[in-house]
């Protein structure tokens, strides 16, 4: 679906906010955030209360979609409200020394759409969406405020030379000759928490896309991780500990993996308790819609281990892979007094539907092409929610990929480059994907088929065959 505008999607969910004051968005954006990595989706190893907590408070959506299976594609998926066969950015290629490709200049973004609703933007965390003073740099995106890694890339270590802010380098010699003075989260959480008091009178939109716990597995020497290590089997991983890539991309060597991502997934849990925290001090929870997922599956990378912790729950595939585990992600959403507390959902929905979402709140047109839908009215329990007829994903990497969702049914296009195969499964009675039936659905596979090569713009960028 394209050109979607909100007013073809109010309903009863939207006339219920037509009164309220503007409500203030915090959007929280995981990264490598596995579907079973969350106590209140099935972690059993190590405890998240306060997520836990939010779920509580709110409804929790168990078949919720990233953008694809990689951050850049995945989180320009988010902010344009297209899928990967339309977004400007469908891979991760890297600008040298820093950066990534750039988001177009004009590109209408959730950005966009809260600016001219007169909203106060902020990001603070990892973009990888374009170079330092490229179109995609975030000072010409839209964002009022931005603190950060610029470089995706730069984002694998957490003791970085630099961070930025706006367009101003932020030297950390803290870190320096190796050093372990500035943990870059950390400072991202302070100055993700100074906007919300310094926006508190204001309607602000504040992303958050965090860079836990993305490898490099590594976290400050406090009690979170001196409570974890000796509780699981270690096997050490060796990694890049000098040499050009030191601090450049390479994960650093970890003794204790395990308990290091356990630590790193508590320290988003206590990271959230502080910004729920922040609002509540300036009286902002009753008026502020709450979202917390991850950009795709777990990875295994860095000494990461998803089998250990169960981080897929049960379904098939990890961070590079279009089968259900490398993007169906946690999703929970939190608006006090609006938002159901704790209901479970399975409506089917993705990435691009939360810019047609928020231009339902604002009651505002959408001022260029989505291939969302809004999900207010599944948000709110209340008005006719619409339906899409498909979703589409791909994935540049590894031969190129494809995937078709309807309804029950997913096609997966593997290996594109070299020939090409492909899956047919029925994610219904086979959620784990583990019985390939193309062979007995002919009809489904070819209507699939043609959904999958009538889905994506060519773009040269891009290319899948």
């Amino acid at each position: 679906m394209r050109r979607v505008l909100s007013s073809l999607l109010l309903g009863v969910a939207a006339t219920s906010l037509s009164s309220q004051q503007k409500p203030n968005v915090v959007f929280i954006v995981t990264d490598d955030l596995g579907y079973g990595d969350l106590s209140s989706y099935g972690q059993e190893k190590f405890q998240t209360p306060n997520i836990d907590q939010l779920a509580l408070n709110g409804t929790r959506f168990t078949r919720s979609y990233s953008g694809t299976t990689v951050s850049a594609p995945s989180r320009a998926s988010l902010l344009t409200g297209l899928h990967t066969g339309h977004t400007p950015i469908r891979g991760n290629m890297e600008v040298q020394p820093e950066g990534q490709k750039p988001l177009p200049a004009n590109i209408y973004t959730i950005f966009t759409l809260f600016k001219d609703a007169g909203y106060t933007t902020g990001a603070f965390g990892k973009w990888g969406l374009g170079h330092p003073g490229s179109s995609g740099d975030p000072v010409n995106q839209n964002i009022d405020q931005f603190y950060g890694y610029n470089c995706q890339r730069m984002a694998h270590n957490y003791y970085p030379s630099h961070l930025w802010h706006n367009n101003t380098k932020v030297e950390l010699s803290e870190n320096d000759d190796g050093g372990f003075g500035a943990y870059s989260q950390a400072l991202i959480q302070e100055k993700a928490l100074q906007f919300i008091e310094e926006q508190n009178d204001n309607p602000f939109f504040l992303f958050i896309p965090m860079v836990l716990p993305h490898a490099e597995l590594v976290v400050p020497e406090d009690s979170i991780i001196l409570n974890l290590r000796g509780k699981f089997p270690e096997t050490p991983y060796m990694g890049t500990d000098s040499g050009p890539n030191f601090r450049k991309g390479g994960y650093m060597s970890q003794d204790y993996p395990r308990a290091t991502h356990a630590a790193m997934v508590k320290r988003i849990d206590v990271y959230v308790a502080q910004i729920l925290d922040k609002l509540n001090e300036y009286d902002l929870l009753d008026n502020t819609l709450i979202i917390f997922t991850s950009d795709n599956g777990p990875h295994r990378e860095g000494g990461g281990d998803p089998d250990f912790f169960n981080s897929n729950g049960i379904y098939r595939g990890y961070k590079r892979d279009l089968y259900e585990g490398g993007i169906r992600v946690p999703t929970i959403i939190s608006w006090q007094g609006k938002v159901a507390e704790g209901k479970e959902s399975n409506f089917p929905f993705a990435f691009w539907d939360y810019l047609p979402t928020f231009a339902d709140i604002l009651q505002t047109e959408i001022k260029g092409e989505t291939d969302g839908i809004s999900i207010l009215p599944t948000i709110l329990g209340e008005g006719i929610q619409h339906e899409r007829d498909f979703f589409y994903f791909e994935f540049q990497e590894m031969g190129g990929r494809q995937a078709v969702i309807k309804g029950n049914w997913k096609l997966l296009h593997l290996d594109i480059r070299n020939g090409g195969t492909y899956e047919l499964y029925n994610i219904a009675s086979d959620p784990s994907e583990n019985h390939n039936i193309i062979d007995q659905f002919p009809d489904i596979s070819e209507e699939l088929k043609t959904i999958m090569k009538e889905a994506r713009t060519e773009d040269p960028d891009w290319p899948l065959f």
